[in-house]
This record gives C-alpha cells, sequence and structure tokens, in this order.
C-alpha cells in the first residue's frame, strides 16, 4: 500500500495512543508483569546468573528436616533458641562479616506464666535462651548482629524484651517489611523507613552496609551506597533483581549446623560463612511465602549447601510452588546492593514513548498489509521484542516488554478498524465497481496501488483484444439455444481465463466475440507482451478443448484474434445512470478490423505493427503484408506470431524465411520470382497459398506504374 498522509497520521495517533493507555495507572500491573516475565525468560535462555559459591549471602535455614531431626522433631521453634545460640556463635566464629535474622522470636518462654504444678513454666525454664542471648550479645559487642522486626502501626512484631536489650535496642534492629505491588506480588523491598525525626535502613540495606564498612546515603529521591546510586522507579524502593530457578543463594539446613556445633567442627564453619552475610530464616512448605516477580521461574527449594554431620536428604518430587520463602527476598536485595545489579525501570513516559514506537510499526504493518500478514508481522515484532528485552535484562534493564505488547494488539485492532471504517472505503468501493468486468487478480493489484482509475476518460497507452469465432453463425444453426448457451458458456469461460491470467480485463461479449484491454485499467508496462501472450495461448486452451472439452469436444472451431498498440480514450462511458469500463478510439477501432482480415489470409492471429514494436524481441513474427482496412486511408503493416522466442520449431522457421524472400519479391514488382517462394509452402499455409495466386495473376497481367505493394480490404 503507498502511504496517504491521511494513514499515516493515524498510524501516528493510534501508536501515541496505544503508548499512553498501556502505562496509565489503571494498567500500571503490565509494569510488574514485564518484570516477572523477563525474569522467567532470561532464566530459560541464561540459566544461573552467577556461581552460587560466589554469592555473598548465605542463608541458615529452618527447613522442613530441621523439624523432623531430633531433638528439634515435636518442639516448637521457640524452644530452639539455645542452639540457635550455638549455631550464630559458631557462624560469627567462621569469620562471617554479618548475621541478620528473618526470624522474630516476640516471646520467651522464660517469661511464661503458665502454671505447671506449683510454679509457672516461666519458672521451670529459666536459663533456656541464656545460650542465645549470650551470642546475640557477643556479636552486638562485634557489630555484627542485626535482628529483624516487622512493622505495623496496630501490632508491631518485635523481638522478645531481652532481645533488645543484650542487642543495644534499635541499633541492631531492622525491619522486614517488603513492598508489595498492586496485585500483591513482592517485586521491591524497601530502603528505608520512617522513625520520628530518623530514617533507619531496611534489613537488606543494613546487612549490606555493615558488610561494605559504609553507611548509607539517603537522598530526596535516591539512595546510594558504597557509591552506588540504588536505581528505584517508586520512591524510596529498590527492584528485586531475582535469579531464575533455586540454589543460586548458598542455604544450609540448621539441624546439620546445629550437630555440626555440637561436634566442635570450626573448620566447617569457615568454609561455609567466612566472610559471608549470614541470614537465619523459615524454609517451609507452608510459613512465610512471598509471591515475587520470580513467580514464573521457580524450582524446588532445599538446603543445598554442603552438609557437615547429616547427608543430604532426597526430594520428593511434587508441584513446583509459584512462591519462595521470604527469607530469600531478603537475600536477593543484599545480593543487588553488593553486586550493585538491582533493576533499573523506564519511567512512564520513557515506556509510553517504547510502547508508541512499538504501537506504530504494528499499525504501520496493519495498513499496509492484508490482515493475516499483519498479525504475523505483530507476532514477528513481539518475538523480536521479548529477545531484546531478555538480552537487556541481563543487563540489569527492564524493558517494558509486556506494556509494549499490549499497545502492538491495541494498535493491531484500533488499525484494523480505521482500515475496516475509513481506510478501505475506497478500497472496497473498487472491488464493487469492477468485481463484475475485471479479474479478482487484477482487482487486488489495484486496491494495493491505491490508484483509482479517472472516472470519466482517460488518454492512456494500451493494446486491444479483439477476438471471433470462426463461422460461428454457421455452427449456430445446427445447435438449439440451450447447446448455443452451454458451448458459449464453455469457451468464454476458457479465453476469459487466459486473458485475466495475462493482466488483461474483458470489455465486453458481443455474441461469440470478446473485445478486452492489456494496460487499464491497472498500469502494465508489458501490456503489449502480455497480450500477445494472451492470444497464443488462447489458441492452444482452443486446440486443447477441440480434443477434451465437454462442449467443444470434435467441434473443429477456429477463432480470430486481432492486437493492435497505441494511445486509446479509456474510461467509463456511457449514460448517467449507466455506463460501462470500456475503451475507444482508432486504435481501437483498427484491433476490430484485424480480426476480420484473419478471414483475409487464413491466419488466427493478426497484430499491428506497433504491437510488434511494442513487444521488443518477446516472440517470432512473420510479416503478412501491408493493408488498407476499410475507413483508414493510411496503410498498417500486418504481422503474425509464430510462437515465443526461442520457441518457434524449425518448419516454422524456414516457412517464415521462405515467405519473407517471397514478399520482399513481391514488394519489388518480382512477381514470378515470388512466386518460386510461396509456392514451397502454399500447400499447407494459407497466406503463402493467397500471395501464390496473387503472384501468378500479376505475372501473367503486369501491373500499371501506379501499383503499390497494399492490399486493399474490402470488407469489415
Amino acid at each position: 500500500m503507498r502511504w496517504r498522509r491521511r494513514d499515516l497520521l493515524a498510524a501516528i495517533v493510534i501508536a501515541l495512543i496505544a503508548g499512553i493507555v498501556v502505562v496509565l495507572p489503571p494498567l500500571d500491573r503490565l509494569r510488574g508483569l514485564s518484570i516477572d516475565v523477563l525474569t522467567a525468560l532470561h532464566w530459560h535462555a541464561f540459566g544461573q546468573a552467577h556461581d552460587p559459591a560466589a554469592s555473598p549471602v548465605v542463608v541458615v535455614a529452618l527447613d522442613e528436616e530441621t523439624y523432623l531431626t531430633p531433638p528439634f522433631a515435636g518442639t516448637p521453634s521457640i524452644a530452639w533458641t539455645g542452639e540457635i545460640g550455638r549455631v550464630l556463635t559458631a557462624v560469627i566464629a567462621g569469620g562471617a562479616k554479618v548475621v541478620g535474622f528473618d526470624l522474630v522470636f516476640p516471646i520467651s518462654l522464660e517469661q511464661s506464666e503458665l502454671p505447671v504444678g506449683d510454679e509457672t513454666l516461666g519458672t521451670r525454664l529459666q536459663g533456656i535462651d541464656r545460650a542465645f542471648l549470650r551470642a546475640l550479645q557477643a556479636a552486638a559487642r562485634e557489630n555484627k548482629i542485626v535482628l529483624g522486626e516487622v512493622q505495623h502501626r496496630e501490632q508491631p512484631i518485635v523481638p522478645s524484651p531481652t532481645q533488645r536489650i543484650v542487642v543495644n535496642g534499635q541499633r541492631n534492629i531492622r525491619a522486614l517489611n517488603v513492598f508489595n505491588d498492586s496485585d500483591d506480588v513482592v517485586r521491591r523491598v524497601p530502603l528505608s523507613f520512617a522513625a520520628g525525626d530518623t530514617r533507619p535502613p531496611s534489613m537488606a540495606v543494613e546487612l549490606a552496609a555493615r558488610a561494605l564498612g559504609q553507611a548509607p546515603q539517603f537522598g530526596e529521591t535516591r539512595t546510594s551506597l558504597a557509591g552506588y546510586q540504588v536505581p528505584g522507579l517508586v520512591p524510596n524502593t529498590m527492584t528485586l533483581n531475582f535469579a531464575g530457578g533455586a540454589g543460586d543463594v548458598p542455604t544450609y539446613s540448621f539441624a546439620d549446623l546445629a550437630a555440626c556445633a555440637a561436634a566442635n567442627n570450626p573448620e566447617f564453619f569457615r568454609r561455609a560463612f567466612s566472610d559471608k552475610i549470614v541470614l537465619f530464616g523459615t524454609l517451609l512448605d507452608v510459613e512465610d511465602r512471598k509471591v515475587t516477580s520470580k513467580r514464573f521461574a521457580t524450582a524446588p527449594e532445599n538446603a543445598r549447601g554442603a552438609r557437615c554431620v547429616y547427608p543430604a536428604k532426597p526430594q520428593a518430587p511434587g508441584p513446583v510452588s509459584n512462591t519462595i520463602s521470604g527469607v530469600y527476598v531478603h537475600a536477593t536485595a543484599v545480593s543487588n546492593l553488593i553486586r550493585q545489579d538491582a533493576l533499573t525501570e523506564l519511567n512512564g513516559v520513557s515506556a509510553a514513548l517504547v510502547s508508541a514506537l512499538f504501537a506504530f510499526v504494528v499499525a504501520g504493518a496493519t495498513l499496509a498489509f492484508a490482515p493475516a500478514a499483519a498479525t504475523f508481522v505483530y507476532a514477528g515484532a513481539a518475538l523480536g521484542l521479548a529477545a531484546i528485552a531478555t538480552a537487556v535484562f541481563d543487563r540489569a534493564y527492564v524493558l517494558p516488554v509486556v506494556e509494549t505488547t499490549a499497545a502492538g494488539l491495541i494498535a493491531l485492532i484500533a488499525a484494523t478498524a480505521y482500515r475496516v471504517v475509513i481506510a478501505d472505503k475506497d478500497k472496497r468501493f473498487l472491488r464493487r465497481s469492477f468485481a463484475l468486468y475485471l479479474a479478482p487478480s487484477l482487482i487486488d493489484k489495484m486496491v494495493a496501488a491505491n490508484r483509482q482509475p479517472v472516472l470519466g476518460g482517460e488518454t492512456r497507452t494500451i493494446t486491444s483484444f479483439f477476438s471471433d469465432i470462426a463461422g460461428f453463425s454457421t455452427l449456430s444453426e445446427t445447435l438449439t439455444p440451450g447447446e448455443i448457451v452451454a458451448l458459449m458458456n464453455e469457451y468464454l469461460s476458457a479465453m476469459t481465463d487466459i486473458i485475466e491470467a495475462h493482466g488483461g480485463f474483458v470489455d465486453k461479449y458481443v455474441g461469440d466475440a470478446i473485445a478486452a484491454v492489456f494496460g487499464a485499467p491497472l498500469d502494465d508496462p508489458a501490456h503489449a507482451t502480455n497480450a500477445v501472450r494472451a492470444a497464443l495461448a488462447c489458441g492452444r486452451r482452443l486446440a486443447e478443448l477441440e480434443r477434451t472439452g465437454d462442449k467443444l469436444r470434435s467441434r473443429k472451431l477456429a477463432h480470430r484474434i486481432g492486437l493492435n498498440t497505441g494511445a486509446a480514450l479509456i474510461g467509463n462511458i456511457g449514460s448517467r445512470r449507466r455506463f460501462n469500463y470500456t475503451a475507444m478510439g482508432d486504435m481501437v477501432n483498427l484491433a476490430s478490423r484485424l480480426e476480420g482480415a484473419n478471414k483475409y489470409f487464413g491466419t488466427s492471429i493478426m497484430a499491428a505493427e506497433a504491437t510488434v514494436a511494442a513487444t521488443g524481441n518477446a516472440f517470432v513474427w512473420r510479416e503478412l503484408d501491408l493493408i488498407r482496412v476499410q475507413g483508414r486511408a493510411q496503410p498498417v503493416r500486418i504481422f503474425e506470431p509464430l510462437a515465443a522466442a526461442g520457441e518457434g520449431s524449425p518448419e516454422q522457421l524456414a516457412q517464415a524465411a521462405a515467405y519473407a524472400d517471397g514478399l520482399a519479391r513481391w514488394q519489388a514488382r518480382d512477381f514470378a520470382g515470388a512466386a518460386e517462394y510461396f509456392v514451397r509452402f502454399a500447400h499447407i499455409d494459407p497466406p503463402a497459398a493467397l500471395f501464390l495466386a496473387r503472384a501468378k495473376a500479376l505475372a501473367a497481367h503486369p501491373p500499371g506504374p501506379e501499383w503499390e505493394p497494399v492490399y486493399r480490404l474490402e470488407g469489415k
């Protein structure tokens, strides 16, 4: 389709609207979905992003195995504090940089007032937390412990009072709250929290800052840590860059570590935790599960870290959940801060521009191509966009792949509607106007060219085609009306198919005659060549129908075709109420006369010199004669096409050469010499037989000096 200014403007408007719509607040979920999709695509395309052994963060997990292993089996986790304290001490002694707790013990069994006999449970269990509290206190002195709390306006969840005391209060306590998007998916973590006049960092920022030995800098819009400007589209948050699958964060089973600490194996703790940031948390199927941007890229979680005492237990096969343990949210946040690879998202304006550009491509394809092709372009462009976005995501940049794809879909639908209602209105008019007298293929080309013929008439160079069945009147006398109709339908259908297949259109049928035009209404630079090819093909098809046709078999029909090329008036000609798309002019009349002239020469196809010149070297021709048709004073040189170039048989070529020599002698007034050449093929060639008779007559009675080699036709 050739672009019109109106269509270009429509594509731009559609693209801009689509780009703006997909970034509006009601569709904000699309932005988060882009992160989710790209996280999954990146995992499938690139696999594990980092070597787990190089992870700056490790997890100590209170996992399913721990709950099934003595002495923890059958005992609530609040009673494990002694063992947790011993493992904490061993981890810090092993060289951990800092330890954070994604566990909150808001109460202590030592404060329990539940009566047990004459005493309370707390009295009976005095000292149960002693090892834990000592470990916390020792870690706090080294600035290596951060306890977690969950902020809540009505009822915050905080560590027990004794824990708060031994870690020096809020100095070593940080919030574990995460940020849920509007679809309740965790894709971000807060960087800090408001606490009166202070702005304490979140758990992840605190752990990373202590590991790096630098305090975070909180600005009005950005947070920096060790020179790293933390990106974040939502103020005071960081967009998490999750790795797909599982095992990217080395995870150790608490049960195994507790047994390792009891076995006094400090070397194992040095290998596992030296220079690491350690997070204690739960790894259970039903507790503290988060739906995150990793939801399409999860895998079975388990304690994959090296073992000290207990062998790893095989994992039972089962469905993979779309959630992950909450401890991995904080572990990922800390890792992103250390590696400086948190995700960078485009703002709303940039996302709208990217989406609009993609939508413009789709809208343009929809206006330029057929619906199926436009849909294919859209699908291909969407796949290309996904591939580019996945590659860019490897550099921690998020392209709005879902929003952009949605904008493309909107553009596809809107542009299709625009075509149906507005852009294709003219095309539908063309199809309705020409459907009954133009070939479907020709209408398709005209519609694709977006060009209507000038209504009322225009002068154009065309090739006119006239054909007629020889002796049809005599034949029709032997047939019933029904037989005539059936015969003509078979003949005209076959000839029309050939004409239209070669780019012509049938102007009209007049009885058994066909009037056709090549080169209009659609421009065709090769109209003369196509017309001659159609004429030759019509001859071959008629011979075939005489052998195999249903109605024409054994009828021995012959037809005559006249061709001429030149300027003609062509357009919608007629009255105001009824008109016909037709060609008019002297060159059209000449083509009609040449069709009739075939009967004088015994030929099937006759073309004027202008048609021969327009076809170049495409065919093998023989010059028949110089004639003067009725109604024209100027003589016309006429030719017969024998075959396409390179396809003439030796017999045809020899016959044409002899005819040409005879015609040359004829025109030179050597009638006896001409007869010697014409006689060679007169028995099989009607034009040669005609000239032989003429040559003999003039040889016997030579003409006067006023004679000219022009044959005058007395009839049409």
